[in-house]
């Protein structure tokens, strides 16, 4: 499981990318212009971003990714374009992204190609397992289990658990639960992060265990051990 940015202003093609990753188990999520994208590409932890070259306002994603290598950041960049011309291939490279794919593409190669680009990244082993307190989640397998009990989640509750576990202690808005998650634009009035935690905190909960995960009154959900005093049990 790896995190992914799709920085992409056209949104059928950024939710076709988005979607097939998140079918395979990765966390996705989508800017859609150039001054959001900066702001995620530079402020936040990814393992891969798949840039496009013609965003709004006439920005070109290759000054983005000028500005992220500026700043010594080596996270992956595959510039995904309509500009195919050999010409604009060999200016992506060498403007420092790490593959260049051309539009219209399959998305079993910039699959193959993302795949290969965050291996290559990885200096240490992937995670393929998690652990808090009692509850055991499994990448490979798809298994979690608390106390040696299994528990059977549904795809997207699989992938709720997981986001919350790999940030343990940590204070999770429901915007970035949305974002990671579901990739939804905050709407202050949605309750589908309240439903869906209920529905992990009740496979999860059993009489006499310890709540793991907690409710930050009017901001989001944390998951740990011990609740903190802003916290209630509830959701």
């Amino acid at each position: 499981m790896w995190r992914c940015l799709i920085v992409e202003d056209d949104a059928d093609n950024a939710r076709y990318i988005a979607d097939g990753f998140r079918a395979l188990g990765h966390v996705a999520v989508i800017a859609r212009d150039g001054g959001e994208a900066l702001m995620r590409v530079t402020g936040e932890s990814w393992d891969l971003v798949i840039l496009d070259r013609m965003l709004p306002n006439e920005v070109d994603g290759l000054s983005i990714l000028a500005t992220l290598r500026g700043l010594g950041k080596k996270t992956p960049v595959l510039v995904l374009s309509a500009l195919s011309a050999l010409d604009e291939r060999v200016r992506g490279l060498k403007a420092g992204s790490d593959d260049y794919l051309a539009k219209p593409f399959a998305f079993s190669e910039l699959s193959a190609r993302a795949e290969a680009l965050v291996r290559r990244s990885r200096t240490a082993p992937e995670i393929r397992t998690l652990q808090l307190a009692d509850v055991k989640l499994d990448f490979t397998t798809r298994h979690v289990e608390r106390a040696g009990r299994p528990i059977a989640l549904q795809p997207r509750e699989f992938r709720l658990l997981a986001f919350l576990m790999m940030h343990p202690g940590q204070v999770l808005t429901r915007t970035m639960l949305l974002e990671a998650v579901w990739d939804y634009q905050f709407d202050p009035q949605t309750n589908v992060i309240d439903v869906q935690v209920s529905r992990l905190r009740g496979k999860l909960d059993t009489p006499g265990a310890a709540a793991l995960i907690h409710t930050v009154r009017g901001i989001g959900y944390r998951m740990g051990l011990d609740a903190a005093p802003s916290d209630t049990a509830g959701a």
